[in-house]
């Protein structure tokens, strides 16, 4: 422990007397009236990929490439370095008898992390490389800071997610991810833009938090003086538009929940939630299952993953199970047979399941939903759908038609974790209201998670609200499944960070 802190210090050391040579040589670049801040635009004509893959086209041509410098080779009169853009790394062969021994000497000064700008002939190396043999080169922004040792610093987890630009930089893997990241959701967009849905978007501030069973954020609107919440679903008001008569919408956006960081969660996090008139919870797990298959194979060239070292297919169709059934497979316990709440409590007295509320109040749909989750979640790897929960989770679901304690609601599971949420929508205004208040009452007995009843969102049920379909998709656990990413942080750009002590 003591030699790590000692290389920590040296290395913390030597990083501060670089960052003081960086400066010095910015202070004699402006002296001498070669300032980079001064540099406005790059006329960049081609990127690193442009001139590899079209290299039989502009061989010999003239060209101009900018990028950030990440290596230096050689010595005397000619240098080999990379650069790196938005597409990958290109060399550049620098030649004393074409750029001229000033620049060449200059070149030699600047540091890895500098960005330049490089006119000149695209060619191919004697080992082969495909390059550009500059004639002039531009120094056209100075980095202050080294860039990390790649064997410390970007090794540590916390300061690779609080210095991702350095870690992106550095660590072309983690580039990829984000770059896969953009496919994944444009994907999405096309599937359901091809199917007719319109996106739109909804407030992020509300007076009521609903939607969802969620610990909501809060803030304060001075002008109206009243207390706001973060939204922690979009559900509400993308209904309020099945309303309107649009039909078929989708949002993808910021969800925010007050609740627990772990692996699989993050306090903000991206969501989409569509809805679609005349449709019912079984389309929508034909468009759950063919959408992300169609995604995956767009991203991976496959509808199969290999995450965490378990292959998972994608491939519809997807495993279809009760929770009734599930229970029964995974926990050893028939809720056929089950008659009454207090056998139900009874059961969880046995298996030592808790609940935010006392025994007492807890009913068998509530018991069966937490034997789920104790038993069940973690046995289901390949994608499977869980279908009809009991009613009492489910308050915005309509009831199973032919049972009544059940609802036509389902939710995606893969490798163990919940990937997505879909009911057949509850319409009934008067139902509705009768649940809503059912919640209530659970908040009064201490479930701060618990639905609170929004008005307006009653109002456009009771102007009327077609049969309706409704999904909601985890885009951060979709994109960790797609790019085999362990931690949600590893797919968030800028993930939230617990402030480091000053």
């Amino acid at each position: 422990m003591a030699n790590e802190e000692n290389n920590v210090h040296e290395l913390e050391a030597a990083y501060s007397e670089q960052e003081t040579l960086r400066r010095e040589k910015l202070a004699d670049l402006q002296a001498r009236g070669k300032d980079p801040f001064d540099v406005y635009k790059v006329n960049r004509t081609h990127s690193s990929a442009d001139i590899i893959n079209n290299f039989d086209e502009l061989e010999g041509q003239t060209v101009t490439v900018a990028g950030r410098i990440m290596s230096k080779r050689g010595q005397g009169k000619v240098i080999f370095s990379d650069i790196h853009d938005r597409d990958g790394k290109l060399q550049l062969f620098i030649k004393i008898d074409v750029v001229g021994e000033e620049t060449l000497k200059e070149y030699k000064t600047y540091d890895l992390g500098d960005w330049v700008a490089a006119t000149g002939e695209v060619f191919r190396t004697q080992k082969g490389e495909i390059s550009v043999k500059p004639s002039e080169i531009t120094l056209i922004c100075k980095s202050l800071k080294p860039l990390p040792e790649k064997w410390h610093g970007l090794k540590d987890p916390d300061l690779r997610y609080r210095q991702r630009e350095v870690d992106i930089i550095t660590n072309p893997e983690v580039k990829t991810t984000f770059l896969k990241r953009a496919q994944i959701i444009k994907g999405i967009r096309n599937f359901l833009d091809n199917r007719g849905f319109i996106e739109v978007e909804t407030p992020i501030l509300g007076a009521i938090a609903g939607g969802a069973a969620a610990r909501p954020f809060m803030t304060h609107h001075n002008t109206l003086d009243i207390d706001m919440y973060l939204r922690i679903a979009t559900e509400l008001h993308l209904k309020r538009c099945i309303v309107a008569g649009f039909e078929k919408v989708y949002e993808i956006g910021r969800n925010f929940r007050n609740e627990g960081m772990s692996v699989r969660h993050n306090p903000e996090f991206t969501a989409i939630e569509l809805y679609e008139a005349y449709a019912d919870y079984n389309d929508m797990m034909e468009i759950t299952e063919n959408m992300i298959a169609e995604v995956c194979t767009l991203v991976n060239g496959t509808t199969k993953v290999s995450y965490e070292g378990t292959e998972i297919d994608f491939k519809p169709p997807w495993r279809r199970i009760t929770m009734v059934d599930a229970v029964k497979e995974y926990a050893g316990v028939d809720f056929n047979e089950i008659s009454s709440n207090e056998e139900a409590q009874e059961i969880a007295k046995k298996h030592n399941l808790e609940f935010p509320k006392d025994l007492q109040y807890v009913t068998k749909g509530e018991v069966l939903n937490a034997l789920f989750e104790e038993y069940g979640e973690s046995k289901l790897i390949q994608p499977t759908f869980i279908i009809d929960y009991p009613f009492e989770n489910s308050p915005l679901t309509k009831k199973k038609r032919g049972n009544e304690e059940f609802t036509e609601r389902f939710e995606g599971f893969v490798f163990g974790r919940e990937l997505c949420n879909a009911y057949s929508e509850l319409n009934d205004p008067i139902v509705q209201r009768e649940r809503f208040e059912q919640q209530a009452k659970q908040r009064d007995l201490g479930d701060d998670e618990a639905y609170m009843i929004d008005e307006e969102f009653m109002s456009a049920l009771e102007t009327g609200m077609p049969p309706t379909g409704g999904l909601g998709i985890g885009i951060d656990r979709l994109i960790m499944f797609l790019t085999d990413s362990s931690s949600i942080k590893d797919v968030i750009l800028f993930p939230t960070m617990k402030p480091q002590n000053n």
